[in-house]
């Protein structure tokens, strides 16, 4: 029996054509990739000045941006994962303001403003926390009791948020996905996923690749900002 080869012979040009057109689609993929440095966000966390706190394994970040905006990250050195993200606003009577958390647990105060102390909040309230693993953007809604079957939660690109509702129409929510939005990317529906457990909603978002790729680069890109001893002492706090 003879044996037929199924190589296939390719001349001098068609093979020079062929490494080209490789070179071609590998130089758009890395473009793509590299998309994010072209965008607002980016250049923004740039040329913010920043300084670095490092406690044992956190890394604390303080950024002040050209508008006066400030901005805390906490790092956790060994995992490379954003486990805190805060923002300084300004209070409504002048003076220093209040962080706003983003990402991480609320910072707890030790007493309430003025601005809160008329505000009493229900423990058996749903309460929203966001937590950030190395592939997935998370939601955690503690105080809803309903069985997984009663929520749905769709991704709306028309409004850019995750919307959550139950079927018995006792809970809606809007989460927002800045992360996204910095970025200029859709919301995918297959990206998400859920859970409930002890009366908590876990809502997961799977991390697209250039949001990956763009945090894999600034992990390192902060490791150019040196610890110093001395950081504004709100920073300290958080």
């Amino acid at each position: 029996m003879k044996r037929r080869s199924n190589l296939i012979e390719v001349d001098g040009d068609n093979q020079d054509s062929f490494e080209q057109i490789l070179k071609a689609n590998l130089s758009k993929i890395y473009k793509q990739s590299e998309m994010y440095k072209n965008t607002a966000w980016y250049r923004s966390i740039v040329d913010a000045e920043k300084s670095c706190l490092k406690e044992d394994k956190i890394k604390k970040i303080h950024y002040k941006f050209d508008d006066d905006k400030e901005m805390v990250e906490e790092y956790n050195v060994d995992t490379q994962v954003l486990l805190r993200r805060a923002w300084k606003v300004k209070g409504k009577l002048g003076g220093d303001g209040k962080w706003v958390v983003e990402i991480g647990d609320p910072i707890p105060e030790a007493t309430p403003t003025i601005e809160v102390a008329d505000i009493v909040e229900s423990k058996d309230q749903p309460i929203v926390t966001r937590r950030n693993t190395r592939v997935n953007l998370e939601w955690r809604i503690r105080n809803l009791p309903y069985p997984i079957e009663t929520y749905s939660i769709s991704a709306n690109n028309d409004e850019r948020c995750i919307i959550v509702r139950t079927t018995n129409k006792k809970y809606f929510k809007k989460l927002q996905v800045p992360e996204l939005d910095r970025l200029g990317l859709q919301l995918e529906q297959g990206n998400i996923q859920s859970s409930h457990q002890f009366q908590t909603l876990i809502i997961m978002y799977k991390k697209p690749q250039p949001l990956l790729d763009m945090e894999k680069e600034w992990f390192e890109e902060l490791k150019k900002v040196k610890p110093i001893k001395d950081m504004p002492s709100d920073c300290k706090t958080q």
